[in-house]
C-alpha cells in the first residue's frame, strides 16, 4: 500500500521533487513505498517500468533539489540523456521525447519541465516557509504572496507558535 504524499498537484517537476518529505522529524520516501515509484508514473501518464525508472527518477529528483537552490551541474546531467525533437504529423506539430535509456524518460520529462517553468515565472518557484519542511509549490496565487506549502499544515503551525509566543509575552 502507498501512503498520500503531501501537497499534490504541483506542476511535474515540483512534484517528483516533494516525493520525498519529513514527517513526524523523519525522512519518507515515497519510491521506497511498495509501488509507488508505478503509482507516480502512472499518476503522471508517464511510460516506462517503475524498478528501472526508480533510479533516475531519485537522481532527477536530488537534481531538481539541487537546482532549486542554485547548483544547476546535476540537472545538467540528468538534461543531456535526453532531447526533445520537433516532428510534423498530419500538418500538426509536435515534439518527440528522445531519451538514451528508457529508464531515463520520466526523469526526463520532470527536468525539462523544471527547464520549462524556469523560463516561465522562476519568482513563483517557492520553498515552503517553514525551515524544517523540504516541500516546493509554485505560487498561482494571483498577487504572488503564498508562503506555505499548506495552510493546512506548515501555515497553521506557524500561526499556532506565533499565537503561543504572544500568550507567553503577555
Amino acid at each position: 500500500m502507498t501512503r498520500t504524499r503531501p501537497l499534490l498537484g504541483e506542476p511535474l517537476a515540483l512534484d517528483l521533487v516533494n516525493t520525498a518529505w519529513v514527517e513526524q522529524d523523519a525522512w519518507v520516501d515515497f519510491f521506497d513505498d511498495p509501488g509507488g515509484t508505478e503509482a507516480w508514473l502512472a499518476e503522471h501518464g508517464l511510460q516506462g517500468e517503475a524498478d528501472q525508472a526508480r533510479k533516475p527518477l531519485v537522481a532527477a529528483r536530488d537534481a531538481l533539489r539541487a537546482a532549486l537552490v542554485g547548483r544547476e551541474g546535476p540537472l545538467d546531467a540528468v538534461l543531456d540523456h535526453g532531447s526533445r525533437r520537433p516532428r510534423l504529423r498530419g500538418a500538426r506539430p509536435y515534439e518527440e521525447t528522445v531519451v538514451d535509456d528508457p529508464a531515463w524518460h520520466a526523469a526526463w520529462v520532470a527536468a525539462a519541465d523544471l527547464v520549462r517553468l524556469m523560463g516561465e515565472r522562476p519568482e513563483r518557484i517557492r520553498k515552503c516557509a517553514n525551515p524544517v519542511c523540504v516541500l516546493w509549490f509554485y505560487d498561482i496565487s494571483k498577487n504572488g504572496s503564498r508562503r506555505w506549502c499548506s495552510m493546512e499544515t506548515c501555515g497553521n503551525r506557524a500561526k499556532s507558535s506565533r499565537f503561543q509566543e504572544r500568550q507567553r509575552s503577555a
